[in-house]
């Protein structure tokens, strides 16, 4: 494992007991609306989640698919595998990395992620990962705050960028959609909801 890997893991591993009541606020008046029309898009039986996390998106998984979520943090893990007790969740949980997934190629109808790509090291291994995973005519979809178009507010966002990583282990100017763009992916839409840091991005294998 990398060492800047290893870092990030420490930081959500020491926040995870907390990390819910951290983000309570912005996530009751608006991740949650995001999640809804993330997990909308999700298709088919067998759907990867990738960064599950505290397992935030439990509720809004589909009736009757097949899931499979993973993360890196043994301590987040952890959290989602006493929600899924104690909600009777079904979902088969893994500490894996998204960058060494251990699943064969063209494994997964669709591929979910809900900020998970700001903590990723190197985002373009990641998403060739997510790429060889999902199945032909599948779909990745992620859910992702990006760098603004702004110009003040990017530069803001630049220059607090090191304060926050050093704490949380997350990245808030991340190109998010050019890398996936960038990808392997035959079609890539952002929706047109989508806000001026928020992003909700389809791409089609």
């Amino acid at each position: 494992m990398k060492p800047d890997s290893a870092s990030i893991i420490k930081k959500y591993n020491r926040l995870a007991p907390f990390y819910e009541g951290m983000e309570a606020v912005v996530e009751g008046l608006f991740f949650r609306h995001w999640r809804e029309k993330l997990w909308a898009k999700a298709e088919g039986i067998h759907i990867l989640e990738v960064g599950v996390g505290t397992g935030k998106n439990f509720a809004y998984y589909p009736k009757n698919a097949k899931v499979t979520a993973i993360d890196f943090s043994p301590a987040m893990l952890e959290q989602a595998q006493r929600k899924k007790d104690a909600r009777h969740i079904d979902v088969d949980l893994h500490l894996m990395d998204i960058e060494f997934l251990q699943f064969a190629d063209n494994s997964f109808d669709t591929v979910v992620g809900s900020f998970v790509f700001c903590s990723v090291p190197a985002p373009a291994k990641g998403l060739k990962e997510l790429h060889r995973v999902c199945k032909p005519s599948g779909k990745v979809l992620l859910l992702e705050h990006v760098l603004s178009s702004r110009r003040l507010i990017a530069k803001l966002m630049n220059f607090l960028n090191p304060l926050v990583l050093s704490l949380v282990g997350a990245n808030i100017n991340r190109n998010t959609v050019k890398q996936v763009q960038g990808g392997a992916f035959r079609f890539v839409r952002v929706d047109e909801r989508s806000s001026d840091i928020i992003k909700l991005i389809e791409a089609l294998k």
